[in-house]
């Protein structure tokens, strides 16, 4: 049930945990089809790759463009300085 303090009171239907995971999952499997399809097709460029990975500090999902022969990262979505701003928010400052 949601309460809003303009609208009143609401019914909100539950959502079945199970059925969740099985549209993740299906999603997952077709951003990685997708993500084959792209790589293969070039599409990017010769030699280039799109990544998805998660950031290990904040665990956002990052969209990488990375040189498939030396693994460097060519581009970055959302950039390296806003992972770590967003990692660093909140903690407080230390001089």
């Amino acid at each position: 049930m949601e309460i809003h303090s303009l609208y009143g009171v609401s019914q909100t239907t539950p959502i079945d945990p199970a059925s969740k995971s099985r549209d993740d999952a299906d999603a997952q499997q077709a951003v990685v089809a997708a993500v084959r399809a792209l790589n293969k097709s070039e599409l990017l460029g010769s030699g280039r790759e799109l990544q998805f990975a998660r950031d290990s500090q904040t665990q956002k999902m990052v969209i990488q463009i990375v040189d498939s022969q030396s693994g460097d990262v060519l581009d970055q979505i959302p950039p390296e300085q806003i992972l770590r701003i967003m990692a660093n928010f909140g903690k407080p400052v230390t001089k």
